[in-house]
């Protein structure tokens, strides 16, 4: 993508008011979404490119991410759980967690894990991520079921059907999923006090992205 194509896809807020620099979160095409558009997105929509995909706003997403940040901050990270059932979603979780001390459920969400008791793996966190509400939506109903608070990143083909807070990003791109974790890693960090307002984090942003083997 050329430097002008990047200066179209999104409105350019000065560097100093993103987490990221403009053109990193664009090379990652973070803003990238769908050819569909869903209601509960419109606010998040920035343009429509000639190809039919929907571009979100980084600045809104920069937004939710500090938003998501700070209530985060305020559990205890052992009753957080993070949902991935995609492949690209699932190192970016699990560094998460690693991180910030959280509890991940990547692959295959059972039923019940949430609203069962009696099942042998069962968890009782206080508030949950998924990072597709569609490909994690049984997690999404379970939580909404017993009043867990749930967190999303959203693309623009996604409502907010039992969610009560959506973070607008590409939630399939390999590279775009593990920025967002990235960044909701260190500024949860930042939130806590653990790290400075402006302080960064050891682990690099390639250290959440999935490594892709030949025969994948």
């Amino acid at each position: 993508m050329s430097e002008e194509e990047k200066k179209e896809e999104v409105e350019a807020p000065s560097e100093e008011e993103l987490l990221l620099p403009q053109d990193t979160m664009l090379s990652a095409g973070i803003h990238i979404g769908t050819k569909t558009k869903a209601r509960d997105m419109e606010q998040f929509i920035y343009r429509v490119r000639p190809d039919g995909l929907f571009v979100l706003d980084i600045k809104k997403t920069d937004e939710r991410i500090r938003v998501a940040a700070k209530f985060l901050a305020r559990f205890d990270p052992s009753k957080i759980a993070v949902v991935a059932a995609r492949l690209y979603g699932r190192a970016p979780v699990n560094k998460f967690c690693e991180v910030i001390g959280a509890t991940p459920i990547v692959g295959r969400f059972i039923p019940g894990m949430l609203s069962n008791p009696l099942y042998s793996d069962h968890i009782e966190p206080d508030v949950i991520i998924v990072s597709d509400s569609k490909a994690d939506a049984q997690a999404v109903i379970e939580a909404s079921s017993l009043g867990i608070p749930v967190i999303a990143l959203c693309s623009t083909d996604n409502d907010f059907r039992d969610i009560d807070l959506s973070i607008p990003t590409n939630n399939k791109g390999r590279r775009a999923l593990a920025i967002v974790y990235w960044l909701l890693t260190r500024q949860i960090l930042r939130e806590k006090g653990e790290i400075p307002p402006d302080g960064n984090i050891e682990p690099s942003i390639d250290d959440f992205e999935v490594k892709m083997t030949r025969e994948e």
